[in-house]
């Protein structure tokens, strides 16, 4: 496996279950967009593996953020809303990864809470071990899963994502796994070579390709396919037409692989 088209992130706060920091968010979306800066290069991140430290995935966000944006909405008059920053820094965080052109893939185990369940909710692929737990607490907490709620009935429509909702979700692998929040379950002893086998799937389509079609996909969740007809058939064209479409086909024809899968 090329790694250097690979870019692994891991949540590296072990001591409190790779809960969120306001400062982790942040170089989050540092490490995304240097992944994308690379694209067209001869080192270009293709793919983006999003891993948690210590056998836990994430555990939402740091209730120490929280407090400090807490003290200073008391402290504030008028003005910026301190917390609603903080929670919007999340929402920002999770727009960037559902928007990305690169593929994203996320490993699951142990707690996956809270904003941990939404940043799960948008990578393109999950892959769970049967350690992983799902939790939804917000609402029990008396507080709303804000950014995470449109992720969530994206993933998993309306009904599913209002149940979590309003019982405060528990989930462990398999549940999560019969209502599609994830897509494949593994031992844990097995969950390397998942990964592995799933970069090799996606480094076998072509990178361009891939972006143009994850956009292509965005657009329809708010379109109907009548509406999306000659823009579809634009992108096709130009995918056609262009290196990709032509490598692949002759490389096809070839009976060879094309030149962007890795060696």
């Amino acid at each position: 496996m090329n790694k250097a088209q690979t870019l692994e992130i891991t949540l590296n706060r072990p001591e409190v279950r790779n809960a969120m920091s306001l400062s982790m968010v942040r170089e989050l979306r540092q490490a995304l967009a240097h992944a994308e800066s690379t694209a067209g290069s001869a080192h270009a991140t293709r793919v983006v593996v999003l891993r948690g430290a210590g056998g836990h995935f994430c555990a939402g966000g740091d209730l120490k953020d929280m407090a400090a944006a807490h003290q200073r909405a008391a402290q504030a008059e008028g003005g910026a809303d301190p917390i609603a920053e903080v929670n919007a820094e999340f929402g920002h965080l999770c727009a960037a990864f559902a928007a990305t052109p690169l593929a994203v893939v996320a490993v699951l185990e142990g707690t996956v809470m809270g904003g941990g369940l939404g940043l799960a909710c948008v990578a393109d692929v999950t892959i769970a071990t049967e350690t992983a737990r799902f939790r939804l607490p917000e609402t029990s907490l008396g507080v709303v899963p804000a950014q995470i709620a449109p992720f969530l009935v994206e993933r998993l429509g309306y009904s599913q994502a209002k149940r979590l909702a309003v019982t405060g979700g528990r989930l462990d692998a398999a549940q999560a796994l019969a209502i599609g929040l994830v897509h494949q379950q593994v031992p844990t002893t097995d969950v390397d070579s998942a990964v592995q086998a799933v970069l090799a799937d996606i480094l076998a389509c072509a990178p361009e390709a891939l972006a143009a079609t994850k956009t292509l996909m965005a657009k329809a969740r708010w379109n109907t396919p009548a509406a999306l007809i000659d823009e579809a058939a634009a992108v096709f064209s130009r995918a056609v037409q262009g290196p990709e479409g032509q490598e692949g086909t002759s490389a096809f024809l070839q009976k060879r692989k094309p030149t962007w899968v890795p060696a």
